[in-house]
C-alpha cells in the first residue's frame, strides 16, 4: 500500500505534514479532496476505525457557520452526511498507511508509525 495524505494543499498542517514525509523520505500520494472529492468507502473506514469525533473537525469555519440544527445530536451517520457533504470539515490530514490511519498530524506520533 502506498502512504496516501488526504487533505487540502493550501492548509498549513497539511504543508508540515507533507514536508515531513518529504524530509523523512517517505514516499507518499496526495489527495486533495477539496479538487477530488472525498472516497466515501475510505471516509466510511476511517469513521470505523477511529471514530467520527477524531475526524469531524469542530473548531474550523465551515463547522461554526453551519446551521444550530446540524451541530446538535451528531452521531456516526449524521457526522459521515456533514463529512461528504462538507470535505473541508474533515480533520486535516488524514493519512493511510501501511500500518493503519493517522489522523491530524503529530510528528512524535507519525515518527512511531512510519519509521
Amino acid at each position: 500500500m502506498t502512504t496516501i495524505v488526504y487533505g487540502i494543499p493550501n492548509c498549513d498542517t497539511v504543508k508540515k505534514a507533507r514536508n515531513w514525509l518529504d524530509d523523512a523520505g517517505i514516499a507518499h500520494a496526495f489527495h486533495d479532496y477539496r479538487k477530488q472529492g472525498v472516497p466515501e468507502a475510505h471516509l466510511k473506514a476511517w469513521i470505523a476505525d477511529k471514530g467520527w469525533e477524531p475526524i469531524l473537525n469542530k473548531r474550523g469555519t465551515t463547522f461554526r457557520k453551519l446551521p444550530d440544527e446540524d451541530r446538535q445530536d451528531i452521531d456516526a451517520a449524521k457526522a459521515e452526511a456533514l463529512l461528504m457533504a462538507n470535505p473541508s470539515m474533515i480533520k486535516r490530514p488524514i493519512v493511510e498507511h501501511d500500518g493503519g490511519l493517522l489522523v491530524g498530524f503529530d510528528a512524535g506520533e507519525w515518527s512511531a508509525s512510519l519509521k
